[in-house]
């Protein structure tokens, strides 16, 4: 029997399928490479490039690969890109998803883990936000999120389709062959790492006025191969007969914009220069997950929640591979 990862190829999924593999998992890879890297898997990893609505090629897969389990990481995430473009946002990550879900069903396949997001929360009322904090979702990539959710809750109550939805906050850091490559670059860490590499001139930090003890946003940062461990822990629960799981993914620590950049300062050695800007709409003051529920019901926690050290193995790897996955550019 075999895995499916969708979006395998992509930041959090690539360190995911390693992890899958190095345990002994036979793993089949769905993505559409619109973003992802095939340079982010082993050349001996089954890749089918192809949309996850697609689904013949679901069913397919799932026939010739024997496939009784599914990780799906493939989504836009990008938040400001869909409050511009909703209706991407929307068919891709909701109408795509439902044909996943739907075709797997179909193929017998009740075994699903869900890469969601803090953004269902929308503007928290409580901090750290707990598992059951009532969503809200401020902007169409939280709702996105959100719908498909409630969708698996859905197909759950009527086919007994067993899912694990997990909420990721923050997520940061590199393993040693895998790293942060996105075009464009949206995350806080890669963008202060830019400027201390000398691809940027400096990093802007939008609003210094927010309730904070340093005036900047404060977020909880959780290591990829932390987050990805909690993927293994999830499929555990489901193919042992646990019930479905809704839960947050982060370390409970919240740092501000300002602890960040110090903290890339120090790790580095480089200067990083800094300019103002004006608050995003939408960006709440505090982030910072209470994941109690993971701890509980999945047995995880996560072993990298030092900020230097998420920050440290970042800039290895961006040392190591200075431009990303792409080649350097020729001379």
């Amino acid at each position: 029997m075999a895995i499916l990862v969708t979006g395998g190829s992509g930041y959090i999924g690539s360190v995911t399928v390693d992890l899958l593999r190095a345990r002994g998992d036979e793993i089949v890879v769905l993505d559409d490479l619109a973003r992802g890297h095939r340079e982010a898997l082993d050349s001996d990893v089954p890749l089918y490039q192809g949309s996850v609505g697609d689904r013949a090629l679901v069913q397919r897969l799932c026939r010739e690969h024997r496939i009784d389990a599914c990780v799906h990481f493939a989504a836009l995430c990008y938040v400001g890109e869909s409050v511009q473009d909703p209706r991407r946002y929307f068919e891709r990550n909701v109408c795509d998803s439902a044909g996943l879900v739907g075709a797997l069903a179909d193929a017998g396949v009740r075994t699903f883990v869900f890469s969601s997001t803090c953004a269902t929360y929308g503007e928290p009322a409580q901090v750290p936000i707990p598992d059951d904090h009532p969503q809200a979702p401020v902007n169409p990539y939280g709702w996105s999120k959100l719908f498909l959710e409630r969708l698996l809750a859905s197909y759950d109550a009527a086919y007994g389709f067993r899912f694990c939805a997990l909420r990721y906050f923050n997520a940061a850091g590199a393993t040693e062959k895998r790293g942060e490559h996105h075009d464009p670059e949206t995350h806080l860490i890669p963008l202060v790492l830019d400027v201390a590499a000398g691809r940027r001139p400096h990093i802007t930090v939008f609003g210094d006025d927010y309730p904070t003890p340093d005036g900047t946003a404060i977020r909880d940062y959780i290591h990829i191969e932390d987050l990805g461990a909690a993927h293994l822990l999830a499929l555990d629960r489901l193919r042992a007969g646990g019930e479905s799981l809704l839960c947050n993914l982060g370390t409970g620590q919240g740092f501000s914009v300002l602890e960040v950049i110090e903290a890339a300062r120090a790790v580095t050695g480089r200067p990083i220069a800094v300019e103002k800007g004006p608050r995003r709409p939408g960006d709440p003051p505090r982030l910072v997950a209470n994941a109690v529920r993971a701890a509980r019901a999945l047995g995880w926690s996560p072993k990298h929640a030092d900020l230097r050290t998420i920050i440290d193995t970042a800039w290895r790897w961006r040392l190591a591979h200075p431009h990303g996955y792409a080649r350097a550019p020729a001379r």
